[in-house]
């Protein structure tokens, strides 16, 4: 096994974080807490339903790795609709947003946990998605975009802070609030 005991392996990464968490926690750490628990648990059986797992959360982060682009994308997509459905009665300044950023790379298994370039790389991209949004790297975009109906913004090369070359970023176009920008049913520009 390369890297002394460790494993290698490839993964699609899905970084999860929450927008505004601490506007959000500024004004209510009770109802804050209470909902990103009870959305943490959504996610998670999302998560499960598509064959991820979490692999780590710190704070308001989550990080969840798929043996399968096709199915992290899927699911983020799923989480974001499930997301704006518990957001719709609830006032704007007390919305839990969540950006997601996917990237599929080469990882390294410690135990339970997954590190490396890749992890880093989707946690960068995820700071770049709108709140409520999904953005991927273009290793994702390579997967998908034969195989997924879902229309694509390309955002270009994107210098992303601590990685050394600049990311080719996309977009994607189906999440709540981001749909109704799409074109047409498959856009990739």
């Amino acid at each position: 096994m390369a890297e002394g005991d460790r494993e290698r392996r490839l993964a699609a990464i899905v970084s999860v974080d929450v927008a505004g968490y601490s506007r959000l926690m500024g004004a209510d750490e009770q109802g804050t807490l209470a909902a990103l628990t009870v959305h943490r648990d959504a996610m998670a059986s999302l998560v499960e339903s598509h064959a991820g797992r979490l692999v780590g959360q710190a704070g308001d982060g989550l990080l969840f790795e798929f043996p399968s682009v096709v199915e992290a994308v899927t699911c983020a997509i799923e989480v974001q609709t499930a997301m704006a459905a518990r957001n719709q009665d609830i006032p704007d300044a007390r919305k839990m947003l969540y950006r997601i950023g996917i990237n599929l790379g080469d990882v390294l298994v410690e135990g339970d946990d997954i590190f490396g370039d890749g992890v880093n790389v989707a946690a960068r991209i995820e700071a770049l998605a709108e709140p409520g949004g999904i953005c991927i790297s273009h290793t994702v975009h390579d997967q998908i975009r034969d195989r997924m109906a879902v229309p694509i913004e390309d955002m270009g090369e994107v210098e992303v802070k601590n990685i050394a070359r600049p990311v080719r970023v996309f977009r994607v176009l189906t999440a709540p609030g981001i749909a109704k920008a799409a074109r047409s049913p498959w856009m990739s520009r």
